[in-house]
């Protein structure tokens, strides 16, 4: 059934508050990720060959993915039985303090090996905060949305996601475009994180006044009841989890390619150091906030799993043409290449995402069973790319047809879950109550 008047306030609301909320901590999420491709390995591994030291730098990133389940885990735990809004103002607190901390690091020059260590420890804190996020976002705007409109407002999760990376990428950009690679080694990098505090203090403010969805409300006293929600998850669902981890592979995959290993590709392989690659990923940022609610609306219309697949099957086949694209070094052609990735390919699939992982699970487990479904996918695809990539990479070479082979691998996990999945377009949250699998 559509909306009803009534709830059509607190679907916008909610949808303002979770996207607003989602676009600051990506933007510092994604910070760290596009600082790893360009800086971090001279700054924190100066005394490493710079392949290593890019190793080295990457290996710090994926470990703010092996935290992400931990974050889901306790988020769920918190948003299950306490409400999804509190999860939501904390991860969001969480992720400012530590962006904010990592921009005041010294490096490994002035501090010696306690410079990447404390990289690590706050990257995996990160990575919690991360984890705590992404599940609960998309819980909390799916429940307030009718069930003709899960799809589009679930969307604006992805909307925001990529406006935070938006941000991130065009502070980048202005970075290499007004200082140079010395004035940003000594400090300049530092700027967009430092930043941080203001952007999540307005995210906050407007997460607080948001309501919970009234699904939840309507279990909240019987899930208070129960001391594991997370057990419960393991014990009744687990096939649900399993699929739901599996839509999640090839679409972080693809994320995570296409904003961090291809502007290292693009700034390092091919040595385009005029910022192409942060360019690239700022206007495909821009434009997901058009292709993102298109997919959503798209997928209200006529399911999830028609353009889910679309997605997944167009990444995997699309991937060697990404490369030969980039490999003319052409600046338009590089930034072409990027769009079609990102907006027509990878957003199909992350467009629907929020909307199809919420309705896979009953409302009593729903915030542990997309937090897990989003996290343990965000390990096994994206969280390692970068790292895997340059190891392909370097086994291939320096040619990337072994990266082709790897993600066409995992593209056909996410075309095996989709298949499998029950389509749940336009149906009620409700009756999914009672379901078990």
């Amino acid at each position: 059934m559509p909306a009803t008047s009534a709830d059509r306030p607190h679907a916008r609301r909610a949808a303002v508050a979770s996207m607003v909320g989602a676009v600051f901590e990506w933007y510092d999420f994604y910070l760290y990720g596009l600082a790893t491709a360009l800086v971090f390995n001279k700054i924190f591994f100066a005394t490493l060959d710079p392949t290593t030291g890019q190793l080295a730098a990457f290996g710090t990133y994926a470990v703010g993915f092996v935290a992400r389940p931990l974050g889901a885990v306790l988020a769920g735990q918190i948003a299950d039985r306490h409400g999804r809004r509190r999860v939501l103002v904390l991860s969001l607190v969480t992720m400012g303090v530590v962006t904010t901390l990592v921009g005041a690091l010294p490096t490994y020059r002035q501090v010696g090996a306690a410079a990447p260590t404390a990289l690590v420890i706050l990257r995996l804190i990160q990575g919690v905060a991360a984890g705590a996020e992404q599940g609960g976002a998309a819980v909390f705007m799916v429940e307030h949305s009718g069930a003709r409109r899960r799809g589009r407002w679930g969307s604006l999760a992805t909307s925001g996601a990529g406006l935070g990376l938006l941000f991130a990428s065009t502070a980048f950009f202005l970075l290499q475009r007004f200082a140079s690679s010395s004035e940003i080694l000594a400090g300049g990098w530092r700027i967009p994180f430092l930043i941080s505090p203001v952007l999540i203090l307005v995210g906050l403010v407007i997460r607080v006044t948001v309501p919970e969805p009234e699904v939840f409300e309507r279990t909240q006293h019987g899930n208070r009841a129960r001391s594991n929600v997370f057990v419960d998850l393991l014990r009744h669902h687990k096939r649900r989890l399993a699929l739901g981890v599996g839509l999640r592979i090839s679409q972080t995959t693809a994320s995570y390619f296409y904003t961090v290993f291809s502007v290292y590709y693009i700034g390092v392989v091919l040595g385009k150091t005029s910022s192409v690659g942060a360019a690239s990923v700022a206007v495909s940022s821009a434009l997901s906030l058009l292709s993102a609610p298109f997919w959503g609306m798209m997928s209200d219309r006529s399911g999830r799993r028609r353009w889910y697949l679309f997605g997944a099957i167009g990444s995997a086949l699309y991937m060697a043409p990404f490369f030969l694209l980039v490999d003319t070094r052409s600046p338009v052609l590089i930034g072409l290449g990027v769009v079609c990735g990102l907006n027509l390919f990878h957003d199909a699939m992350s467009a629907p995402q929020p909307a199809w992982l919420s309705e896979l699970f009953p409302t009593a487990v729903r915030g542990s069973g997309v937090g897990m479904s989003y996290q343990i996918g965000a390990v096994l695809g994206g969280g390692i790319l970068p790292l895997v990539g340059v190891f392909l990479l370097m086994a291939g070479s320096g040619r990337p047809w072994l990266i082709v082979a790897y993600f066409v691998a995992l593209s056909m996990v996410t075309v095996t879950a989709a298949c499998l999945a029950p389509e749940t377009g336009a149906q009620a949250l409700e009756p999914l109550e009672t379901v078990r699998g």
